[in-house]
């Protein structure tokens, strides 16, 4: 699944309301998501490790041309390395991994948080561990004990 990711840098959305996490993936491509999900997974990277990471690669020169478009729109930020640039994400990764996950929420489960928590333990390929499972219980009793 592509990473929806929550830009108010791109798409020049007033910050904060449900108006901008319900319109917050469409300031962004297919490949451009694609390329953001590359920079997700590693951090940083060049041009040429951009296209390792990407299952059907587009040339250098459109990746670098699509690298030049994110950092116009804000959502990447590069830096000099001797002769080549190395980019990565203008977005905190938590910040954008809390976003794709309300827009999954709201999007596929009605909102509903224990829906989605539900579907995600069922297509567990491996099952949960006892101290994953203990993990989890703490997590839920500690949201209970703050009123979440």
């Amino acid at each position: 699944m592509q990473q929806m990711l929550e830009f108010q840098q791109i798409t020049r959305f007033p910050p904060g309301g449900d108006s901008v996490s319900r319109r917050s993936h469409l300031g962004l491509s297919p490949r451009e998501r694609q390329i953001m999900d590359v920079l997700f997974r590693q951090g940083e990277a060049s041009v040429a490790e951009v296209l390792d990471g990407l299952d059907d690669p587009p040339s250098y020169s459109a990746v670098r041309a699509t690298l030049r478009v994110l950092e116009e729109k804000g959502a990447v930020t590069h830096r000099e390395e001797g002769r080549r640039y190395q980019y990565r994400p203008a977005v905190d990764p938590e910040r954008a991994r809390r976003s794709a996950l309300r827009h999954v929420v709201r999007t596929f489960f009605d909102g509903q948080a224990e829906r989605a928590a539900v579907a995600l333990l069922k297509m567990s390929d491996s099952g949960l561990s006892e101290e994953e499972i203990d993990r989890l219980a703490a997590r839920i009793e500690h949201a209970r004990e703050e009123g979440r």
